[in-house]
C-alpha cells in the first residue's frame, strides 16, 4: 500500500465533559499543539493535520493552527467521518490515520506500528485498541487507527449509523470477532467483510487513563509534563515507569469513567 500516509488529527471546542480542552495549556503550550508535535514526529507518515469544525466556536482553533503553521481542514461538526473523508481527500492521503486532539502522550512509535501493520497489506484497517466489548491493552490515550483511503471512502458513502457517523471508523470493526494471532496482535473478518487487525502490547495496562475528557484528566497530564520539565519527546514506556514509580499521579483522575462507542452526542440530534 504506497502512497501518502496522512495523519488526522481530530478536535473541536465543544466537548461534551471539557470545553475548550484542546486549547488548554500544557507546560506552555495549548494541547493540540502537543498532540501535533508529537504525532508529527512518525516516521511513517507524510504529513500531520489538524481536523476542526466550521462552528464558530472553532474559529479560536482555526486561528490558532494558522498563526502556529499547522496545516488544518474545517468540517462538520458531528458527522466526523464526512470531517475526516473531506480532509483526507484534500489531503491525497493513500493511507488515513485517525488521532484524536486529546491524547497529549500519543506516542509516534505506536503510529509507526499500525502504519506499518496496514501496509503489510493483509488487511483493510489496522488499530492498537478497540472500544469494548474488545480489550485492549496499551492505556487509553495512545488510540490509533488506520485504513486506506478507498476503504475510508466505502464507508464515507455506505455508513449511515449516528455512531458510524460521529466515532468515525467503527463502521470497520463493529460485529467482528477475532482470533489471537500472536502476543502482539488479533486479527479477524468483520461482519462487513473488512480485514480487521488489532495490536497488543505484551503487558497489560488497558485500564491506565491517559486522555484527557475531564479537569481530574488535565491535571494529571500537566504532572506528567511537568515530570518530563515539559518536554514533548518522552515515550509512552516513559509515562508508564513514571507513574509505577509515583503511584499516587494516576490517583488525581482514577475516578473518571471513559466514554463508550454508544455515547453518542446528545446535541447531534437535534442538528
Amino acid at each position: 500500500m504506497s502512497g501518502r500516509v496522512v495523519a488526522i488529527i481530530q478536535g473541536r471546542m465543544g466537548s461534551s465533559r471539557l470545553p475548550g480542552k484542546i486549547l488548554a495549556d500544557i507546560a506552555g503550550q495549548p494541547m493540540l499543539q502537543r498532540v501535533f508535535i508529537r504525532t508529527s514526529r512518525a516516521s511513517s507518515l507524510s504529513e500531520t493535520l489538524f481536523a476542526t469544525t466550521t462552528d464558530p466556536s472553532d474559529d479560536p482553533v482555526a486561528e490558532y493552527c494558522d498563526f502556529s503553521g499547522i496545516p488544518f481542514t474545517r468540517g462538520s461538526l458531528y458527522d466526523v467521518l464526512d470531517r475526516y473523508y473531506q480532509a483526507a481527500k484534500q489531503a491525497k492521503a493513500a493511507v488515513v490515520v485517525r488521532i484524536t486532539a486529546d491524547c497529549p502522550v500519543i506516542d509516534p512509535a505506536l503510529i509507526d506500528d499500525v502504519v506499518n501493520t496496514l501496509q503489510g497489506g493483509e488487511y483493510d484497517f489496522v488499530c492498537n485498541r478497540l472500544p469494548p466489548p474488545w480489550h485492549r491493552t496499551y492505556p487509553i490515550g495512545l488510540d490509533v487507527e488506520a485504513c486506506s483511503f478507498n476503504m475510508l471512502e466505502k464507508a464515507w458513502k455506505d455508513a449511515t449509523e449516528p455512531q458510524h457517523r460521529e466515532h468515525a471508523m467503527p463502521y470497520f470493526y463493529e460485529g467482528v470477532e477475532l482470533e489471537r494471532e500472536s502476543r502482539t496482535l488479533e486479527r479477524g473478518v468483520s461482519p462487513r467483510g473488512f480485514r480487521v487487525a488489532l495490536l497488543h502490547h505484551t503487558g497489560d495496562f488497558g485500564d491506565y487513563r491517559w486522555t484527557v475528557d475531564t479537569a481530574e484528566d488535565l491535571e494529571f497530564i500537566r504532572q506528567v509534563y511537568a515530570r518530563f520539565d515539559g518536554r514533548d519527546d518522552f515515550t509512552w514506556k516513559e509515562v508508564l515507569e513514571l507513574v509505577h514509580n509515583e503511584p499516587r499521579l494516576m490517583e488525581i483522575n482514577a475516578g473518571v469513567r471513559h466514554k463508550t462507542l454508544k455515547d453518542v452526542d446528545e446535541r447531534a440530534k437535534g442538528r
